[in-house]
C-alpha cells in the first residue's frame, strides 16, 4: 500500500441508529448497484468534510440526522477509472458517524438504501471485493462500534464474533491450566 496523502480523498457518512441493545447501519448500493457501501463521495470547496459526508447520506441514502465534526476513521477505497492504465483509483475516504433521525427517498436513483445488523454490514460490505478492501470495510463497522460503545451509545453484542469465541476459550484454558 502507497502513501495515502497522494491518494485523492472523499468522505463518507456512517449513517447508523439504536436498534435495542444494538444498532444498524445504513448501506446503499454502488452505482453499479452490484456491491453494498457506505453514502461517500467527493469533497467540495464550499462545504466543509463533515458537510459534504452529510450531503452524500442525504443524497445517496436519503438519510437526515446529526453527523460528528470529526471523522472517526480513515479508510482505502478503490473505484474504478477508465483514464487509468489498470482502471482502478485507489481514494482516502474520511468516514464520519451520523445518527439517523429519519429517512426520506434519496435523490440519486437506484441505490436502495438499506438497514443492516452489525454482523450482517460487516458481511455486505465485503461481498465481491478484494480481501483488502473488504478488511478495510469491515474495520470500519468495528471502529464505528468501538466509538459509538465508548461514549456509551450503545451496548455491542459481541457473543457471536469469532474473536469473542477466541478470548472466551483461550480464558477458559488459561484457568484450567491455573487450577
Amino acid at each position: 500500500m502507497g502513501s495515502a496523502r497522494f491518494l485523492p480523498l472523499q468522505v463518507a457518512a456512517v449513517c447508523y441508529r439504536k436498534c435495542g441493545a444494538s444498532f444498524e447501519f445504513l448501506l446503499v448500493n454502488t452505482t453499479s448497484g452490484d456491491r453494498w457501501i457506505f453514502p461517500k463521495g467527493a469533497t467540495a470547496r464550499r462545504l466543509s468534510h463533515t458537510q459534504a459526508a452529510e450531503r452524500e447520506a442525504l443524497e445517496e441514502a436519503g438519510a437526515v440526522g446529526v453527523i460528528e465534526p470529526q471523522h472517526f476513521h480513515l479508510y482505502l477505497q478503490p473505484k474504478g477509472v477508465s483514464r487509468l492504465r489498470n482502471g482502478i483509483q485507489e481514494f482516502v475516504v474520511k468516514a464520519f458517524l451520523l445518527q439517523v433521525s429519519h429517512t426520506q427517498p434519496p435523490q440519486e436513483q437506484k441505490r436502495n438504501p438499506t438497514w443492516f445488523s452489525v454482523g450482517d454490514a460487516r458481511s455486505a460490505l465485503a461481498m465481491g471485493r478484494e480481501a483488502m478492501y473488504a478488511a478495510e470495510l469491515r474495520t470500519v463497522i468495528d471502529r464505528a462500534v468501538e466509538r459509538l460503545s465508548a461514549e456509551g451509545r450503545i451496548v455491542p453484542d459481541y457473543s457471536r464474533a469469532p474473536t469473542y469465541r477466541i478470548w472466551r476459550s483461550l480464558l477458559r484454558l488459561l484457568r484450567l491450566n491455573f487450577l
